[in-house]
């Protein structure tokens, strides 16, 4: 956190290139911008290469994949590894059907990712220590106090497998890569009233790795207190003007764009293991 991660993405201005759901795509695209980066949405076989070699992170969300979508995300994976920038992915929902498990598995098999950003269930089953059921967690796999030294170790597993930060995410984040662990304690049960909070982490995690490559897992750790810190501030909002969820969804982006490194600093709850 030592590393002004915030002010760089606001100073340099970088290129998001973000491959995910038509259910999400406004959202992340908003949240990109209200940190102060730029996105780019080609999902097209013929572009994704192209515009993933004039971006500073790509961003691969695998929620309500197609084919074609599963085939530009391996074009602009390899497009990104040759030109050396951040690749995040996002398992959605990995386990819940063959199609999707498989998807992910030719992602990882072609393309190099520096992050891995995903809830429990899903870095579970991609750390083949069980299965997921769908794009949410199971109700048995939160991440509390009393099970942060399993999550740990499942997260752990896949980084070191993986060579890459694994942030996931839940009650408490979870961030490690491969001689570093820490668990963020920041956010609020409304957020998971919304859909896309998921996406938008990892928009964000995107967002924060370009604007700091050598830094990856701090920057995964900000992005992490960032919503968490947004959605305590959302839901604050939300009260005080007595509205809901949709509201909620517009006030977690309002707090993004009006986040600062001090006001990180002060409110993040982090602990390193």
């Amino acid at each position: 956190m030592r590393n002004n991660i915030l002010k760089r993405v606001a100073e340099q201005g970088p290129l998001i290139h973000t491959i995910t759901n038509s259910i999400t795509s406004n959202d992340c695209a908003n949240i990109i911008l209200a940190c102060g980066a730029y996105p780019t949405m080609a999902e097209s076989e013929e572009e994704a290469a192209e515009i993933s070699a004039a971006a500073d992170a790509l961003v691969l969300n695998l929620g309500n994949p197609t084919p074609a979508r599963v085939r530009a995300m391996l074009l602009a994976g390899k497009a990104a590894n040759q030109k050396g920038i951040p690749v995040i992915l996002d398992p959605v929902g990995i386990g819940a059907s063959q199609f999707r498990t498989q998807a992910v598995q030719a992602i990882l098999e072609a393309v190099r990712v520096s992050v891995i950003r995903g809830n429990a269930s899903e870095i579970r089953a991609l750390s083949g220590c069980g299965g997921s059921r769908g794009v949410d967690a199971a109700k048995g796999d939160a991440i509390t106090s009393d099970t942060l030294s399993y999550w740990i170790d499942v997260a752990k597993r896949l980084a070191n497998h993986l060579n890459a930060v694994v942030l996931m995410s839940g009650q408490m984040d979870v961030i490690v890569e491969a001689t570093t662990a820490c668990a963020v304690r920041n956010g609020h049960p409304m957020m998971s009233k919304v859909t896309g909070t998921g996406c938008m982490l990892s928009a964000l995690t995107g967002a924060y790795c370009a604007g700091n490559h050598q830094a990856v897992f701090d920057a995964a750790v900000a992005a992490s207190g960032v919503m968490g810190l947004c959605g305590e501030q959302a839901y604050r909002r939300v009260q005080r003007e007595n509205t809901g969820t949709a509201s909620f969804r517009i006030a977690l982006i309002d707090a993004v764009s009006r986040m600062n490194q001090t006001t990180l600093e002060e409110g993040i709850h982090v602990d390193y293991q």
